[in-house]
């Protein structure tokens, strides 16, 4: 009989389902990182681990230290949530809760299942994929009022999509490149061969990793402004030339103490991947 009663108590108690439900998001968070960041360690620590290039503790530390300093200088990472996949401009609230609801509990069942049995997956490609397919469920409901291009940013999953593909076939021919060449450099009487191309090869792989955990891993983070990644993108060459002089000279420095510079580069290349 009081309309105004009425609406405040439903109000009160969507307000209560909503409150549980972000509740329930934080709970699956925390499993979701615990699921997440074990897929990402084993991805990026395999190398080390599998080439024995330090203690699994050293290994740890350094990967810890990397994981703390990266997530520390980050930016966040929910571009693509906002605005990436779907357009949150056509959807209600509640639908928003749904998809990121179905997301996260998907994600969790996903990764587990898939590090439980010790098959390889990557947290991008898996959030991405929840992401359009709980999208693109709701967007079904939705058809009557909008179409799947008003709903779905087709453009944008595309170009991520095909840029996942992309990426893993540039990785495969470049790492086999890579690992052909330092084969036919060090391969036969590699320990005599080290005392002019360790230092070299030393210092290529070390810029080449600074090169993408600080300039391009980094461009993002809290801390660069559009003055600094403006003075960063116009002194490239130069911040890449000193990183490959004082990475060669160190090389040779380490060479020259008994230190395996190889081993060197595989913690620096964990460090990178963690960061």
């Amino acid at each position: 009989e009081n309309p105004s009663f009425a609406a405040e108590i439903t109000y009160t108690f969507m307000e209560t389902i909503y409150l549980c439900i972000i509740i329930f998001l934080f709970v699956l968070a925390v499993f979701d990182l615990m699921v997440g960041v074990s897929n990402d360690a084993v991805n990026f620590l395999n190398s080390a681990v599998g080439a024995k290039a330090a203690s699994f503790k050293t290994i740890l530390f350094i990967a810890g230290a990397g994981i703390f300093i990266g997530a520390s200088l980050s930016n966040g990472m929910m571009d693509i949530a906002r605005h990436g996949i779907y357009q949150p401009e056509h959807f209600y609230f509640a639908e928003i809760m749904c998809i990121l609801l179905a997301v996260m509990l998907t994600d969790v069942v996903l990764l587990d299942v898939f590090n439980s049995m010790g098959m390889p997956t990557s947290t991008t490609v898996s959030m991405v994929f929840e992401l359009l397919g709980g999208t693109f469920a709701l967007a079904l409901i939705n058809s009557d009022t909008l179409g799947l291009g008003d709903l779905i940013n087709t453009d944008k999953a595309l170009s991520v999509i095909m840029a996942i593909f992309v990426s893993v076939a540039i990785a495969f021919f470049f790492g086999m490149l890579v690992q052909w060449l330092a084969r036919m450099v060090f391969t036969f009487n590699y320990k005599n061969k080290m005392k002019y191309s360790i230092a070299l090869f030393g210092g290529i792989a070390s810029t080449a990793i600074i090169y993408f955990m600080v300039i391009k891993g980094l461009k993002d983070s809290s801390f660069m402004t559009s003055e600094n990644k403006q003075w960063v993108q116009e002194n490239t060459m130069m911040l890449v030339s000193c990183f490959f002089v004082i990475s060669t000279i160190l090389m040779q420095i380490l060479h020259w103490l008994k230190v395996n510079v190889f081993k060197v580069v595989v913690l620096l290349g964990t460090f990178a991947l963690a960061v």
